[in-house]
């Protein structure tokens, strides 16, 4: 009889348990729910990772989640190859700081893939709600995380600054919610949003999960979006996608305290494109810099040696910059001419608008002292006249340009040729793009019969025409 007793009690306690995990009001089935196995696996640790996307995928610690709009979105981002090649390939600028910082503060490095969903990883994006940079903070929250914004730059969109910022944000809402789909809901649409929403279905008696949560849209396909990258990162071969290679290692230098330069001279003595150096530098607000402001510059590692050694060749010809604190009603025409410049130059380097004629009592970026032979002097905007006949410049000196100031025009050596030693997953396309030449003449420069490469076959490279 006690035997019987036992069991009966058994099975009782068994129902009660059931009834407990199935409460009344649960429309979902297993199809939503938590579960890690398709993009958590055991990883052999005796090996150090083969590129970013497999140190990734080792730090994968959010559990999956399954939903059809998760199924959606991975077919969409799979029927999209090129979308997610491109963003890939962005990405591989900012990834390794991203994840060495994840690593650092111990946090999940699917969160390295949430500027896919933000920004497509793209430093400039700027959104509808006046959101920016690739981590997409809009103006309010970013001052409240550091990010200052005003006239000369933005840190939301310096990779650093805004990197640091969204972790910090991230972190906090983790603790404040104790759940990272929560968190990330809470990042998209805002931490009370997500608490009154928690707080109406729990005087419901409903659940409290992201799931179970009413949202807007937008946010409803937040977390599904970011399944949907991890589920393509961490296995891109049952997609039928391909991923840029990203080495495992530092992209980017800081160069801290530059002197005062125009962009597209600070690029030009970097040796790179110009709207690479821009990709890095997202956060400057206008065409200069100034070293009174004491700015950092972010450049990739391989580049930083040249600049300093062009930095330090030129440093007699580079134009110096500084503010001038103009008179409400001042005449643009008339402070253009006192420091030697055209009025659409003035308005190029202060952003104003061509019907802007007078000032209203503000700060402008004007020339400062002539260098003391001529200058690189904002040579992104000097048009040298057309009927000035210079003299046929020496390979490797700096000729001046016709102009109301002396400008320095850079002369590149026709001897300036680098090398790069090809890596697996190197391509003419690629290396031709990252460059800045093309296919033909690295085929020529090499004497290559066709587009096939051999891995750890030195190429000789078309320098950028610039050389200290």
């Amino acid at each position: 009889m006690n035997c019987l007793r036992l069991l009966i009690l058994l099975f009782v306690a068994a129902l009660a348990g059931c009834a407990s995990n199935s409460p009344d009001g649960n429309r979902y089935t297993a199809k939503t729910s938590y579960r890690a196995a398709d993009t958590s696996r055991t990883v052999d640790l005796t090996h150090p990772p083969r590129d970013m996307w497999d140190r990734i995928r080792r730090g994968f610690a959010i559990p999956n989640l399954q939903s059809d709009l998760v199924d959606e979105w991975t077919a969409y981002y799979a029927s999209h190859p090129e979308s997610v090649y491109r963003m890939s390939e962005r990405a591989g600028k900012y990834l390794y700081y991203i994840v060495d910082q994840l690593e650092d503060r111990g946090m999940p490095s699917e969160l390295a893939l949430l500027p896919f969903v933000e920004s497509a990883y793209n430093p400039t994006a700027y959104s509808r709600a006046k959101a920016s940079g690739l981590w997409q903070f809009i103006p309010s929250t970013g001052l409240h995380y550091n990010l200052k914004q005003d006239t000369w730059r933005d840190l939301r969109r310096d990779p650093v600054a805004s990197t640091n910022a969204a972790l910090d944000y991230l972190t906090y809402l983790y603790d404040f919610q104790g759940d990272w789909y929560l968190a990330l809901a809470s990042y998209n649409w805002g931490e009370g949003a997500v608490k009154r929403a928690i707080d109406r279905n729990a005087g419901q008696g409903l659940r409290t999960d992201y799931m179970a949560l009413a949202m807007p849209d937008e946010t409803r396909n937040y977390v599904p979006k970011l399944q949907a990258i991890k589920n393509i990162i961490a296995n891109p071969g049952k997609y039928g996608l391909t991923l840029p290679e990203v080495d495992n290692e530092p992209y980017f230098t800081t160069v801290i305290e530059p002197p005062s330069l125009d962009l597209a001279t600070a690029a030009r003595l970097a040796e790179m494109p110009l709207d690479e150096f821009k990709a890095l530098n997202a956060s400057f607000n206008r065409p200069i810099f100034l070293a009174e402001h004491k700015p950092t510059l972010l450049l990739p590692t391989d580049r930083v040696d040249v600049f300093n050694a062009n930095l330090k060749a030129y440093k007699d010809q580079l134009g110096d910059w500084t503010t001038y604190h103009a008179k409400k009603g001042e005449s643009y025409a008339t402070i253009a001419k006192k420091f030697g410049v055209s009025l659409e130059q003035l308005r190029a380097l202060n952003g104003l608008s061509k019907k802007s004629t007078r000032s209203v009592a503000q700060t402008l970026v004007v020339p400062g002292k002539a260098p003391a032979r001529g200058g690189i002097m904002l040579a992104s905007l000097e048009v040298p006249s057309s009927s000035a006949r210079a003299p046929a410049p020496i390979p490797g000196t700096a000729t001046r340009a016709a102009g109301k100031r002396d400008v320095v025009v850079v002369r590149g050596r026709s001897s300036n040729v680098r090398t790069h030693t090809v890596r697996k997953g190197d391509t003419l396309f690629a290396l031709a793009k990252r460059y800045n030449t093309s296919v033909d003449a690295l085929r020529k420069l090499n004497n290559l019969p066709n587009n096939n490469l051999s891995r750890g076959k030195r190429l000789r490279i078309p320098g950028t025409q610039v050389h200290g």
